[in-house]
């Protein structure tokens, strides 16, 4: 059997000319990186709001495994079998970070025969996006201590400071360290620490931006700590936001790239879902949705976290409204939210029918935004016919429809049946698409809804912290924000532990902060880290180069 490094490099590529052009883009719109990337430029993406919107689907997931659910590989397969059914379909996807690739994924560009391409590019680099994010927030970091140094006529409060700095790499050593050390011409000693890059404010702000004054904007809203009066300081404060956004003018850009299938894709930006909103850029999507008839997307990790900021957040600051979900899982994961946790490859039916369970939660959350959804069952070659009836039985049973989804093994004609039933939900289904919650409710109110509605919690407990800092955001105006959850992906509780649908249990709030310039409060739940550390045998000890230059290892 192929790797999908294999399978990626054995592809024939149209060059990325003849991809716009499908599209009904030419050359004049495109800033090559290449025969094979290239950037869209502004005006391209001005021109194009005249044409009519597509239809816009989300691809989620059930609460993730070890065991794997396949999102991006569905996400891309679907793109592909679409096109083979006649549609002009686009995808829309985010950028895969240095960290997870070198750490424990190995790369994120999709699997088998459902990838983007070229997939080395994508997991290594790319166009530079996630590295000019980093050098602005760092401009930013930098800039802070240097006007303490040169006397704070801000009056900043070197112990309210909330800006860290960011490396797009797993790096636990880095999570707490102490600056200014040597003398004082290398500024006054406090205590710092980096996050990954990809958990940067700057990153969410990017992914929310619509244009580039509007990024401006955003970024010069950014508060970087309190002075000693307790008044927030912003960028603009330190005049710094023309500098970044500077910085970030090409990252702004979508990328456009290609599947194996040649089906058109757009690769742009990456935050995280656990801590962030978890979604690629709003103008890749609104810009697929300009140059097609359906547009695929994805959310981060489990519907309970990327797939519920999708809607609360990015619809709402896009002024998006879906039409259809789909609901990815797998056999072998719904097992283990059964309680199995070896022999997956074993029929286990009262297992899988125990595991349904986390399921069923995730349907009944995507119904409460109103969507209509179809459950794609990722097919592994170990599972059973028995197994796969009792899904299609249970979703029949709640109401939900099913597809059997083989794209990993073989691109887009496996995914005939779900191109079939996306087709038939956006054509024939009326989405009465709404959010979970008002911008007009009290913080608290907002967060227990997330949590008692999406997560099924009975309550939220505050620590003595997050108590005075609502209050602060409240008197401070911040109290119509929405709501970003700081949550473990491993469980739709905040209790990683907890598999299955957990009941009988009450969330932990220990923090809220203020993510002003990306325009969300962020509630910290559990041990959620922004800066992940390596697994014991990292994957970049696979990934390997030879005297051609030709990588092996990713994936």
């Amino acid at each position: 059997m192929k790797s999908d490094i294999e399978i990626a490099q054995a592809a024939e590529m149209k060059p990325i000319k003849e991809i716009a052009k499908q599209i009904g883009l030419n050359e004049d719109d495109l800033e090559l990186y290449g025969n094979y990337k290239a950037k869209i430029k502004f005006d391209t993406y001005q021109r194009l709001q005249s044409n009519e919107d597509s239809k816009l689907v989300l691809v989620t997931a059930i609460t993730p495994t070890p065991a794997g659910e396949g999102k991006t590989t569905t996400t891309v397969g679907l793109g592909q079998a679409l096109n083979q059914k006649g549609k002009n379909a686009m995808i829309a996807i985010r950028e895969p970070s240095l960290g997870p690739t070198m750490g424990v994924k190995g790369g994120a560009a999709g699997g088998g025969y459902s990838q983007v391409i070229p997939m080395e590019d994508i997991n290594l680099h790319f166009t530079g996006d996630i590295h000019a994010i980093g050098i602005a927030h760092n401009l930013l970091s930098a800039a802070i201590d240097n006007h303490i140094k040169q006397g704070n006529e801000l009056d900043i409060d070197p112990t309210q400071i909330s800006w860290p700095r960011v490396v797009d790499m797993n790096d636990r050593a880095l999570r707490e360290i102490v600056l200014g050390l040597g003398g004082t011409g290398n500024g006054d000693p406090r205590e710092d620490g980096f996050i990954i890059t990809v958990a940067s404010e700057v990153m969410a702000i990017l992914c929310l931006a619509n244009d580039l004054m509007e990024l401006k904007e955003k970024i010069g809203n950014i508060v970087i700590g309190y002075s000693r009066s307790n008044e927030p300081i912003t960028c603009s404060d330190l005049n710094i936001e023309g500098a970044m956004t500077a910085l970030l003018k090409d990252a702004l850009k979508p990328n456009l790239v290609q599947t194996l299938e040649n089906t058109p894709a757009f690769i742009h930006g990456g935050p995280f879902a656990n801590i962030a909103h978890g979604c690629n850029s709003v103008m890749a999507t609104k810009m697929a949705m300009k140059l097609s008839d359906i547009t695929i997307t994805e959310a981060g990790f489990g519907a309970d976290l990327g797939a519920e900021k999708f809607f609360d957040i990015k619809c709402r600051y896009a002024d998006l409204h879906p039409d259809a979900t789909v609901l990815v899982a797998t056999i072998r994961a719904l097992k283990m939210h059964g309680g199995v946790k070896d022999n997956l490859e074993e029929e286990n039916l009262e297992a899988l029918e125990a595991g349904m369970e986390n399921l069923e939660k995730h349907v009944e959350n995507i119904g409460k935004f109103k969507l209509p959804m179809v459950v794609a069952i990722n097919r592994f070659p170990t599972d059973t016919e028995a197994e796969l009836e009792l899904v299609r039985r249970k979703c029949e049973e709640i109401g939900v429809n099913v597809a059997l989804s083989e794209i990993w093994a073989k691109g887009g004609e496996g995914g005939l049946e779900l191109a079939d039933a996306i087709i038939d939900l956006v054509e024939n289904k009326e989405s009465e698409f709404e959010f979970l919650y008002g911008k007009d409710l009290p913080i608290k109110e907002k967060i227990e809804k997330i949590a008692e509605e999406v997560y099924g919690a009975d309550g939220v407990d505050y620590s003595n912290e997050a108590e005075k800092q609502i209050k602060n955001f409240a008197e401070k105006g911040y109290d119509k924000l929405p709501i970003c959850m700081a949550k473990t992906q491993n469980s739709i509780s905040d209790k990683p532990e907890l598999k299955g649908r957990p009941t009988d249990f009450r969330v932990s709030v220990s923090k809220v902060t203020l993510s002003a310039g990306a325009g969300f409060l962020v509630p910290s739940t559990g041990p959620v880290l922004k800066m992940p550390g390596l697994p014991k045998r990292p994957s970049a000890e696979d990934i390997d180069i030879d005297e051609n230059g030709k990588i092996s290892g990713l994936f």
